[in-house]
């Protein structure tokens, strides 16, 4: 069965479930061209001769934001850094990690993110594991139910960009052995409609064997459990979205709750699909910079700060009043608010961290398995960011070599030294030892002098300059204290 929609793969018994098709109209699977949001959302209307624009898609909003792009200068000063990274990228991925994490940020160039999607996500690394694998995939017959369905949705997938027009053209058949050879790969998932637009925006920068293999990683290590039948991971982040919403924005959530706009009305389109359906393509690239590098936070704080640009403020929430006008309002975030630089500095803003995720997963794990005893989902499995892929992969490594050599070579055990106690004296000796060390002890206190001057306050007198001898006291007389003195606590 095919994940047609979100309301047949979700856990069954939930009022948003049950809500979904008609309040949002919201299925991956639906039979309209206009389904592939994101990237088409750029189309300002046919002109009478084609015209593509910087990313590949006819008439769209790329064709006037040149203006506004980064001088040439510096794309080639960050290009040059990138090429010096990539390389060296095990030493600077071992040393040098938050530089990636900064210049992820700041966005990779164009030119350059064929080579370093790759590296970040682990893809690379895997394809060289696996020479001959992608192309067994190919030549295995698959699942004629996933064949089919997969190429009835191909041409959903970005309609208006110039990879994606004809049947016969790279791009669609580049998608199709993608997504063929996943459910050749992942028999017990197969596929899942969401994976489309994630499989075709890594066809826009690389070819098929390189971006199976990072579709591969994306699946298993960054969102586990998104595409599987029972999408068990994204019901539970669905439920840490809440939370951390009512956290960071209370009145937008109190608003959503009002209502009955539940997260898996919206969450769902926004994080299975990367966002690549929602957001301007230029701001997709940049999320998917920083998601490869930091993992799927970047998927929670892209989220929250939708929802505060939405219903973020008074103004902002008068007019919705019920769930389709709320979620309307989710859907057409005014274009002013979407501005590259900006929107992507407000989200590295937002509050939102992995300790804050693991605390809020804990919690609404405990809740799921208690209301849901046949949830076995574990986020334990998933991995945050570049860096823990690269280290996952780095002991993969020496686990393998030491299986590879363990039979040739005799297992090296690391020497423990053990400290043991000094033997306890006969009985007969113990009471003069004992004895002896009171006599020491009493000879030591005797034998300090100093006094013990804790607690304690003392006068000092200043001895009086040109006093004669008729000014001294008589002898046998009592001493007079002088007017100066100094009080002093220890």
């Amino acid at each position: 069965m095919s994940h047609l929609s979100l309301s047949a793969e979700l856990p069954s018994g939930s009022q948003d479930l049950a809500e979904l098709p008609e309040a949002s109209d919201f299925s991956l699977g639906r039979d309209d061209d206009a389904s592939s949001l994101g990237s088409d959302s750029e189309l300002n209307g046919m002109a009478p001769y084609r015209q593509i624009d910087r990313y590949g898609f006819i008439g769209g909003s790329g064709l006037k934001d040149s203006l506004g792009q980064l001088p040439v200068e510096l794309i080639r000063h960050r290009e040059t850094k990138w090429l010096e990274m990539t390389a060296h990228w095990e030493k600077t991925m071992a040393r040098r990690y938050r530089k990636v994490k900064l210049l992820c940020r700041k966005g990779i160039p164009s030119s350059v993110r064929a080579r370093c999607w790759p590296l970040l996500c682990g893809g690379q690394e895997k394809t060289k594991k696996n020479p001959q694998k992608y192309q067994e995939l190919l030549e295995a017959p698959g699942d004629p139910q996933w064949v089919e369905t997969i190429t009835k949705d191909i041409h959903r997938q970005f309609p208006f960009h110039e990879m994606f027009l004809s049947p016969e053209g790279p791009g669609q058949q580049g998608l199709l052995q993608v997504l063929k050879a996943y459910t050749v790969y992942r028999p017990q998932e197969g596929y899942c409609q969401a994976q489309g637009p994630l499989a075709a925006l890594l066809l826009m920068h690389m070819p098929p064997e390189p971006a199976f293999w990072c579709l591969v990683q994306i699946c298993e290590h960054y969102l586990p459990g998104y595409y599987s039948p029972k999408m068990e991971a994204l019901l539970l982040d669905s439920e840490v979205f809440v939370a951390l919403l009512h956290r960071v924005c209370p009145r937008a959530y109190k608003h959503l709750q009002k209502h009955g706009v539940g997260p898996l009305l919206y969450v769902p389109e926004w994080f299975l699909c990367l966002f690549t359906r929602t957001l301007p393509f230029p701001i997709v690239l940049r999320v998917w910079d920083v998601f490869l590098s930091e993992g799927v936070k970047v998927l929670f704080r892209v989220g929250l700060l939708l929802v505060r640009l939405a219903l973020g403020t008074s103004e902002k929430r008068h007019g919705c009043s019920g769930l389709v006008e709320t979620l309307e309002k989710l859907r057409s975030i005014p274009a002013l608010l979407l501005q590259e630089d900006s929107f992507m500095a407000e989200v590295h803003d937002v509050p939102i961290s992995d300790r804050d995720l693991e605390r809020e997963y804990r919690i609404q794990l405990a809740k799921l398995r208690t209301t849901r005893p046949e949830f076995q989902y574990d986020p334990e499995n998933r991995l945050s960011g570049a860096k823990a892929v690269f280290d996952a992969q780095q002991l993969e490594d020496v686990q393998i070599g030491k299986e590879a050599h363990g039979t040739h070579t005799q297992a090296f055990l690391i020497p423990q030294i053990k400290v043991e106690p000094p033997p306890s004296p006969p009985k007969e000796q113990r009471q003069p030892e004992k004895a002896s060390d009171e006599v020491q002890g009493r000879k030591k206190l005797q034998a300090r002098k100093k006094p013990d001057t804790r607690g304690k306050t003392f006068h000092f007198t200043q001895k009086p300059t040109g006093r004669t001898r008729e000014d001294r006291p008589e002898p046998g007389t009592a001493k007079r204290k002088s007017s100066f003195y100094l009080d002093t606590w220890f």
